[in-house]
C-alpha cells in the first residue's frame, strides 16, 4: 500500500476511475490534459495504491488568503466505491494532514455538497467542524 502524487500521465489516468466517481462530468480522453492544466495553477493529485490499483483519490492546493493565512484546500477526496468502509479515505486524509503540516499550513479545508451526507459523517469523524456556508452563482 502506498500514497504518493501523481507526476506523470500514466499516473493521472491510474486516478481516472476512482475521481469519476466523484465528478461524473469527467471525459477520460480529456482528463489527463485538464489535470496538467489544474497542475499549472498549483493542484495536485495524491493516490492510494492498494494490490496495484487505485483505490483512493485526491486532488489538492496550497494557498494563502488573508482568512486562512497559508492553507491545504481539498478539491477531490473519493474513494473507490467497491472499497469504502476499509479505512483507505482515512489513510488518504491522514496522509493530506501530514502533507499540510509539512508545507507548513495552518489549516485544511474543503467545500462538500449538501447532499453529500456520508462525506459529512466521514469528514466529522475526522474532527473536521463546519465552520462557513458556500454560496455560487453560474455566470
Amino acid at each position: 500500500m502506498s500514497i504518493q502524487l501523481a507526476e506523470y500521465d500514466f499516473q493521472i489516468l491510474k486516478c481516472f476511475p476512482v475521481m469519476s466517481q466523484l465528478r461524473l462530468h469527467l471525459e477520460e480522453a480529456k482528463f489527463v490534459d485538464q489535470v496538467q492544466y489544474q497542475m499549472k495553477e498549483g493542484y495536485q493529485l495524491a493516490f492510494f495504491q492498494a494490490e496495484g490499483k487505485t483505490v483512493a483519490v485526491a486532488g489538492f492546493r496550497i494557498s494563502t488568503c488573508l482568512a486562512l493565512g497559508r492553507f491545504l484546500y481539498i478539491d477531490d477526496l473519493v474513494v473507490d466505491k467497491s472499497k469504502q468502509s476499509q479505512g483507505y479515505g482515512q489513510k488518504l486524509f491522514q496522509w493530506l494532514i501530514e502533507y499540510a503540516r509539512k508545507n507548513n499550513c495552518e489549516h485544511l479545508s474543503l467545500d462538500s455538497g449538501v447532499q453529500r451526507f456520508e462525506a459529512h459523517r466521514f469528514y466529522l469523524m475526522q474532527h473536521m467542524r463546519i465552520t462557513s456556508h458556500h454560496f455560487s452563482i453560474e455566470l
